[in-house]
Formats: C-alpha cells, sequence, structure tokens
C-alpha cells in the first residue's frame, strides 16, 4: 500500500478519520469511547492542537484538528497508539486495532470548516443510528448547540463566531445550519476535494503546492495529483492564447466562445478533478451544460483533424506543467 501524502505546516487544519481493522468496531462498550475522548483531551496541552469537532462512530472516528504547531503526524501517532494500547488490554487481544494509517484532508478553513463540521455532525444520521444528531451522545455537537457540558478542550469559538458574537444566538443558528442538512441536499464538502488530500479552492491548492516540495515526494500518488492540478484559470488562459480569444469570451455565452469553451470544458474534465458543478460555477452555468459541452468536443474530436490538433496541442501543453 502506498503512504499517504502528509501534508505538514504551521496553521494546517485538518479532517481526520482512522476505521478499525477489516471494519471490525474500535468502541464495543461505552467506556472505550469515554476513553478514547479522555486521550484526545490530552492532545491541546501535549500538543498545542486545537479541536473544532470529533464524532465517534462504531468501526471508526472523525476529528476535526487544527495544528499552529504543523505536528499532525505526531499527534495523531500519539492518539491511536495509546487507544490502541488501551483497547488490546482492556479486550485481551492483540495486533492492530486501526486500519492502515489514518487519512487526512486539508481543509480551507474560512471556506470550508463549517460544511466539513455538518458533514460529521450529521454521520450518526446518515448512519440510520438516530433520526437527528442531538440524539447521539459520542458527538461534540452536543457541546455546540449547549445540550451538554462543555469540554474545556473543545474549541467552539470559531465556527459559532462565524454567526454571532452572542453565544446564544450562534449556537441557535448553527443548529439551524446543521438541521438544513437534514432536509435540503446537503453539499458535500468532499466533491470539493481537487487535488490530493485538499479541501479548497484554487488559490488554496496553489498555496499548498508552494509550501511543499512536491519532487521529494513524487513516489505519492497523492503528490503527482497535487503537482499536476491545473486550475480552471490556467486552462482558459492557454485556450485564449491558442485561439487568439479573451477570456471573458470564453465565459461568456456566445457564439464566438462557443468553440473555444467546449474545448475547455473537454481539457478540465479530461485534465483535472474539477467537478462538473465547479466547472458550472466558475463559468456561471450548470453542471449539466458543461457534461454536454465536454460530449460535444469528445464527437467533434473524431470528426474533425483541425480540432483535434488544437486540442492535442493544449493537452500536451498543460500536460507538461
Amino acid at each position: 500500500m502506498a503512504r499517504p501524502l502528509r501534508i505538514e505546516y504551521d496553521g494546517a487544519l485538518y479532517h481526520i478519520t482512522s476505521r478499525g481493522n477489516e471494519k471490525k468496531p474500535i468502541y464495543r462498550k461505552d467506556g472505550d469511547c469515554r476513553k478514547f475522548l479522555k486521550i484526545l483531551s490530552e492532545l491541546p496541552a501535549r500538543y498545542q492542537v486545537v479541536i473544532h469537532g470529533y464524532v465517534l462512530m462504531e468501526n471508526h472516528y472523525h476529528l476535526l484538528i487544527e495544528t499552529p504547531k504543523g505536528n499532525i503526524t505526531r499527534v495523531m501517532h500519539y492518539l491511536n497508539t495509546a487507544y490502541t494500547v488501551y483497547f488490546n488490554k482492556k479486550h485481551q487481544r492483540v495486533g492492530h486495532l486501526f486500519q492502515g494509517r489514518y487519512k487526512g484532508l486539508l481543509i480551507e478553513k474560512e471556506r470550508y470548516l463549517l460544511s466539513v463540521s455538518r458533514y460529521i455532525h450529521l454521520n450518526p444520521v446518515r448512519a440510520l443510528i438516530v433520526k437527528r444528531p442531538e440524539e447521539y451522545k459520542w458527538s461534540s455537537y452536543l457541546d455546540y448547540i449547549g445540550r451538554s457540558i462543555k469540554e474545556k478542550w473543545l474549541t467552539s469559538e470559531w465556527i459559532l463566531g462565524q454567526y454571532s458574537t452572542r453565544e446564544a444566538q450562534a449556537k441557535n443558528l448553527y443548529k439551524i445550519f446543521i438541521e438544513e442538512g437534514l432536509t435540503a441536499a446537503e453539499d458535500d464538502p468532499f466533491n470539493h476535494v481537487k487535488a490530493g488530500p485538499v479541501i479548497g479552492n484554487e488559490d488554496f491548492i496553489e498555496k499548498i503546492k508552494k509550501k511543499l516540495d512536491l519532487k521529494e515526494h513524487r513516489e505519492i500518488p497523492e503528490s503527482r495529483r497535487l503537482a499536476r492540478d491545473i486550475s480552471c484559470k490556467r486552462v482558459i488562459e492557454e485556450v485564449a492564447k491558442r485561439l487568439r480569444l479573451s477570456e471573458q469570451e470564453i465565459r461568456s455565452v456566445g457564439k464566438r466562445g462557443n468553440f473555444a469553451r467546449k474545448i475547455t470544458f473537454y481539457l478540465l474534465r479530461k485534465l483535472t478533478d474539477i467537478s462538473n458543478e465547479e466547472i458550472g460555477r466558475y463559468f456561471g452555468v450548470g453542471y449539466t451544460a458543461v457534461s454536454q459541452g465536454a460530449s460535444r468536443a469528445r464527437k467533434e474530436l473524431v470528426a474533425n483533424r483541425k480540432y483535434r490538433k488544437v486540442v492535442r496541442e493544449l493537452d500536451a501543453k498543460l500536460s507538461e506543467e
């Protein structure tokens, strides 16, 4: 199994998951959950991390952890090792408790922390364990809405502060935000994972790439994905230059930019992990328009030699970056 790409820097924020080996339970009794939270509670003082949220499920957990010291690997090694030692002794077992290495997704805080917090707090509802998130006790959601005594080691101030400076109002508004995910189509933040283990927009991804020596990690698949990540803007720039159009002509709906726009949709779908929804938002069109445009481009590639030559040149230019 290829080792995952670990991106560490001061101030990094992660959505962490770790699953039981062979999908087996990692919490058999309430006492196991309490012990895990006891170990988790040690992390802020021991490693100067900020814990924004958690959910403990039967065979896995979700954490939202911010690392002012850029030390997530050390933090997670301590957490999983300490809990494994406890669990094995308590339940008279030996061997691995967790399935391989933990999974850590780097999050753009300002843009995606709220939606990721909703995602993890609704996890027990999606798993059909409870009907409402406040019915599940092994979650930080109860702390967020004031249904339990707030743990000193849990930081809810940043998320609640996005709603109001008044605590009671902030808790109520956050509760409304969470409950909207029960009735409306929830925006899955993991649809925004565009490059390697990162949830963020194009500018954020570029900042991450500058922090990393991607050549040093080139044997890791996620590093190669991150290294070759191409933005909507970059593809438009190259298409505009090749076809002698302005970027605005390509982004605007109109006859002059139609050919170029279809090429752009095709190249974005071929060369990037950006979803049709994301591309559509960038161009101001629906995701079906993106899908149809890319599909038409593929058909024209077969029938039109000139078209094929242009796309091949653009593909080669963008792929070598």
